[in-house]
């Protein structure tokens, strides 16, 4: 095997038809982006599902202009196919195709009208459904529909698969709320489509166009076989979704609504590109029950009398799903609200809620409700063992935050097995549920599978997730097997296999479904709107006489790519290959530290997902050649000098896949929230040290990553000038030249005074010996502080104020000798150096560790580089040390306790990110320290701050961190006064000086002004 890193081509060329097509677009007077790169074409090859398919191109519209001139130049090329695509949360595969993928989340996304008297939005269909409710909530209003994936799901997408979710009894489908559309059909015509009356309809139908013949089809279908459409469509809430014949009319067939037949229809006919929707009132009261069952099926049996005590919604998990949660870092926001019953197992919950403008209302319900429960656990019947009740609106979102969570949380299974999404919205009328799923888990448990269970038991649909190993070609084959099981078993029980989560590459049960005639009905109606089946072709139904094949349920599925893999390489990098596409990484909240690169950019590629799958499909070509990922990485062998410059100035390099993954990883932040934040803990930032570290060993490295990856070893010789050195930061030519050379800009200035010169003398320092021969009583009154380089040589006031603090609580500070941590050499991929530093850090740390004496940190990113990365490259040899952050340390000893004044003074805490999502419970402990000191401190829902380390002073990088900053934090903190402001991370704090001007205190700082 080769032990150097090969030139990678995917030979994955675009088809000839479609490179013309393209080349006649970009002619056009199109304002949009086309994104023709092998990496771009990777992002949106797979969506939430098991399937994958490479695309040939991705193209970015930015107006209905735009789209109409994709339909009008796609008419001289008839091969050339397209699909819709939004957030790509699909888990059937909808979006996917061999063809060019139509993405209109990216530009296509903005609230265009809201009209608040009459009850009606108008949005694009790139809008995200949380996007639109944080611009309704003011005003008064929601859009109804309620999605586990509703901060990153589209509207375009909500339309296209007629998305439900939670409360859909109440509030309905997607397809209950839409008052018309604007969509662009495949010739480009675009077509405005809203209720119209009979006649209308009947007087366009006479209209030689293409919208002429759609009504005309429309009528005959829906109106022609209205008894048959009745009959076979199922009773259910989730009724029917592609294509909607029933609802297509009125009950009185006074009105064509072809809008109805265009929702659902999953990019089959048309691209929605605006809809007009109504609005509901938010209800003014709101309670949650928690119902806690001894059994899933005690649970699934009881639901039905929660639905007939009026219940707005009744939500279900399994035991499964709640352990999953237990793990995560979702569960600290719940575990108050969804509490152990004692000397019981929690087996099933269901989430029963009411909501109401009537208080009175809703507290009778309540009353009732709790009643029939103390009976039902007093004698013990319908396996009830608990419950609890909050009317607090944020309790509940949280407890809803871990409902909508579950879906991500169950790709977390340990194993090669992971639950996956094929039959998991199977619907029947909810009468049938129980049996049902006892049936179901019958046919799973026959076969020897594990499963999760969740979902809208209040609807009679529930999420079930067989697990399986893609990797295994036989586990793989079962997926048809089950399937047509499946499909069976859900007839017999008078429900769908596709409840909620529309068809996709389940399409090939349509024919069986819909039965010859009805199904000969929707191939007319898709001729109507697209007779050479160039929309999303293969889905739900071809044209009518076409010879076009469906997709099927066998299709090409991704882990056919990954078992190319060695089994050795897929475990080492399973960060990367557990990533199920449930993309919770294109969450649109700002204030989200989940994903900074993302936010900013709209590029998929730029997120845990896209790099995810770009690492992937790197690792699988590389194995193509026959290359030993694991003996790259161990030989340590580079090319010599001459050759890497070589490599990086020829012109050949340009077309390695390898610069694609570059450019991709060389866009992360490193801030880690990926690693806690995503349901599944894909952590980009290992796998893209590992990358840099393998790539590097081909190419050139550029300057900046030796000034990074240095800088520990270079600050404490630096601070024994300081004056000196700050005195050519603050020259402009020294400055442009850095900038030009290096590419590195707004070097923040050394301390002046020093560390050294700042501390009291009395301050002991660091005298191992010495602190061994201490008493246990004398320990237990030091505290050793752990120097980082850049509160230590920066911000030096800062670490002196940390030992100011200990000596004012009483204790006694020794201040550690500087070591390096190696967390920059970390994030640039030296790998080798960071585990030569981490050794020898590690060796002292857990020589102190003996010692029983506090060690604490002061920079958030630096201690949990201890506590993640050290883990991870030493292993056992790692030991058992504990660096604490500053508050963990506050929280274990006895704080003066002072009065909290009627005026307390108030800050705002703004966390570091790493901080935030590694100890979630960090701003709440900052709370209960500034508390007890007589101080109140407000935590501040903020994203990323955009420094990031270094990032944010790449020259290649300053735009976007400085927009990441301009995202959350700007307006958060022209919110406060300077002197109000307080952040945990030296990042952050340097952003704000850069940006604000000011740079805000440590919290700690303010604890010791409160002292004096």
């Amino acid at each position: 095997m080769m032990n150097n890193l090969p030139f990678l081509d995917p030979q994955e060329t675009i088809a000839p038809d479609y490179s013309d097509f393209l080349a006649a677009l970009k002619s056009t007077a199109f304002s949009g982006d086309i994104k023709m790169s092998y990496g771009s074409r990777l992002a949106v090859a797979t969506d939430n599902s098991i399937y994958q398919q490479l695309p040939q191109a991705v193209i970015l519209p930015k107006s209905i202009d735009d789209l109409s001139l994709i339909g009008q130049t796609a008419a001289q090329f008839p091969s050339v196919r397209f699909s819709a695509r939004g957030g790509g949360t699909g888990t059937n595969g909808q979006s996917l195709t061999p063809g060019l993928i139509v993405d209109l989340s990216r530009y296509m996304n903005k609230v265009l009208e809201v009209n608040a008297d009459e009850q009606w939005v108008r949005v694009q269909a790139g809008v995200v459904k949380d996007q639109l409710n944080d611009v309704l909530r003011p005003l008064g209003y929601f859009f109804a529909p309620d999605l586990s994936t509703s901060n990153r799901a589209t509207i375009g997408g909500m339309v296209n698969t007629d998305a439900s979710g939670q409360g859909s009894l109440v509030y309905g489908k997607t397809s209950d709320h839409v008052l018309g559309l604007t969509s662009v059909l495949v010739d480009g015509t675009v077509l405005r489509s809203q209720p119209m009356s009979m006649d209308e309809a009947q007087t366009l139908a006479q209209e030689p166009t293409v919208v002429g013949n759609i009504a005309k089809q429309l009528i005959e279908t829906c109106v022609g076989k209205r008894e048959q459409i009745l009959t076979k469509f199922p009773r259910m809430n989730r009724f029917l979704t592609g294509y909607d014949l029933e609802h297509a009319l009125n009950d009185e067939l006074s009105q064509l609504d072809i809008s109805r037949v265009i929702t659902g229809s999953e990019g089959s006919l048309a691209f929605v590109a605006e809809a007009k929707l109504n609005i509901t009132p938010i209800a003014k009261h709101k309670a949650l029950v928690n119902i806690k069952y001894d059994s899933f099926e005690s649970a699934l049996r009881h639901a039905p009398s929660m639905v007939a005590a009026q219940a707005t919604s009744v939500e279900t998990v399994d035991s499964n799903v709640l352990n999953l949660a237990k793990q995560d870092i979702i569960w600290h926001s719940v575990k108050d609200l969804i509490t152990d019953v004692p000397d019981k197992v929690v087996l099933g919950l269901n989430m029963v809620e009411y909501n109401s403008n009537d208080q009175a209302g809703i507290e009778l319900k309540i009353a009732e409700l709790r009643a029939r429960l103390d009976k039902d656990i007093e004698l013990n019947r319908c396996g009830v063992i608990g419950y609890q009740l909050t009317y607090d609106t944020a309790e509940i979102n949280k407890i809803y935050g871990m409902r909508k969570k579950s879906v991500g949380l169950l790709g977390k299974t340990k194993g090669e097995k992971k639950p996956l999404a094929f039959v998991e919205d199977t619907g029947v009328p909810p009468e049938n549920l129980a049996d049902f799923i006892m049936e179901f888990r019958a046919l799973l448990d026959a076969r020897g599978l594990h499963y999760g269970m969740f979902g809208h038991v209040d609807a009679g649909v529930l999420h079930v997730r067989p697990a399986l190993d893609m990797c295994d070609p036989a586990q793989e084959a079962m997926i048809p097997e089950i399937s047509d099981a499946v499909a069976a078993l859900v007839a017999k029980y008078g429900g769908l296999i596709w409840g909620e989560h529309g068809k996709g590459y389940r399409s090939e049960y349509s024919p069986t479904f819909f039965g010859e005639e009805l199904y000969a009905e929707l191939r007319k109606i898709k001729t109507a709107f697209d007779p050479l089946n160039k929309m999303n072709p293969g889905k739900i139904c071809t044209p009518f006489e076409s010879g076009d094949a469906l997709v099927r349920v066998s299709d090409q599925k991704r882990g056919g790519f990954d078992r190319q893999i060695p089994i050795d390489v897929r475990a080492s990098f399973e960060p990367a290959m557990s990533c199920n596409g449930n993309g919770l990484c294109f969450n649109y909240d700002t204030t989200s530290p989940m994903c900074p690169s993302f936010k900013i950019t709209g590029d998929r590629r730029h997120s845990p997902k896209g790099r995810a799958g770009i690492i992937r499909e790197w690792l699988r070509l590389l194995s193509k050649q026959n290359i030993d990922v694991a003996n790259l990485e161990k030989s340590g062998k580079s090319e010599a000098w001459y050759t890497k410059l070589s490599n990086s100035l020829s012109k050949q390099h340009e077309a390695d896949f390898s610069h694609e993954v570059l450019e991709v990883m060389d866009g992360c932040l490193a801030c880690k929230a990926c690693s806690s934040q995503c349901p599944v803990s894909v952590d980009v930032p290992g796998f893209r040290a590992r990358f840099l570290n393998i790539y590097y060993r081909r190419y050139s490295r550029p300057l900046k990553d030796y000034l990074v990856g240095n800088i520990e070893n270079m600050a404490p010789l630096m601070a024994k000038m300081p004056s000196m050195v700050n005195f050519f930061l603050r020259q402009d030519w020294f400055n442009n030249s850095i900038r030009k050379t290096v590419g590195y800009v707004d070097t923040p200035h050394l301390s002046v005074p020093t560390l050294e010169q700042r501390l009291d003398s009395d301050i002991q320092h660091f005298d191992l010996a010495q602190l061994k021969g201490l008493s246990e009583t004398q320990k237990a009154k030091k505290v050793c502080i752990v120097q980082d380089p850049f509160t230590s040589y920066y911000e030096a006031g800062v670490v002196d104020a940390l030992a100011q603090l200990i000596t004012k609580l009483g204790y006694e500070p020794v201040l550690l000798p500087f070591m390096p941590n190696g967390k920059p050499q970390h994030v640039k991929g030296f790998l080798d150096k960071f585990a030569k530093t981490a050794q020898n850090a590690a060796g002292l740390l857990n020589e102190l560790q003996q010692l029983a004496i506090p060690l604490v940190g002061i920079d958030p990113s630096m201690v949990l580089c201890y506590r993640d990365e050290y883990t991870k490259v030493l292993g056992g040899q790692r030991g058992s040390f504990q660096v604490q952050l500053v508050h963990e340390w506050l929280l274990t000893i006895d704080l003066p306790a002072k009065s909290v004044p009627s005026e307390p003074a108030r800050y705002a805490l703004f966390g570091h990110c790493s901080e935030k999502t590694a100890l979630p419970a960090s701003e709440a402990q900052w709370q209960t320290v500034f508390s007890k000191f007589g101080l109140a401190l407000q935590p501040i829902a903020v994203g990323c701050c955009g420094m990031a380390g270094t990032f944010g002073h790449e020259q290649s990088h300053v735009s976007q961190s400085k927009g990441l900053y301009e995202l959350s934090w700007q307006e958060q903190i022209a919110q406060f006064l300077p002197e109000q402001i307080v952040a945990t991370g030296y990042s952050c704090r340097s952003q704000v000086a850069r940006m604000a001007e000011f740079k805000p205190k440590h919290p700690l700082e303010v604890l010791l002004e409160s002292l004096h």
